[in-house]
């Protein structure tokens, strides 16, 4: 089983995980409803395509922009579609 969590709050859950450049991407349904706060950032990356970013939410507090998404990955990632992984100070294991 992989774990996120932040601030010592479990945030995703999964067994199932896909795995690219390093990072687990979580299903969108093993991410704990009400955590992700849509952010308007955005980023390009030559292979997955346009992601879109999230701020972590927990407790009142906020991580901003501490998940990522591709809503619609390039062909070549199309296995992280409604997948979200994290990054700054979130912590995953498993």
């Amino acid at each position: 089983m992989v774990t996120a969590s932040w601030n010592g709050t479990v945030i995703a859950q999964s067994d199932d995980t896909v795995v690219v450049e390093g990072n687990h991407y979580f299903p969108r349904a093993a991410v704990t409803d009400g955590v992700l706060a849509e952010s308007a950032r955005t980023s390009v990356c030559p292979w997955k395509g346009t992601a879109s970013y999230a701020s972590v939410v927990v407790d009142g507090q906020s991580n901003t922009d501490a998940a990522w998404y591709y809503p619609e990955p390039k062909d070549a990632a199309a296995e992280i579609r409604d997948h979200v992984a994290f990054w700054k100070g979130v912590e995953v294991t498993g």
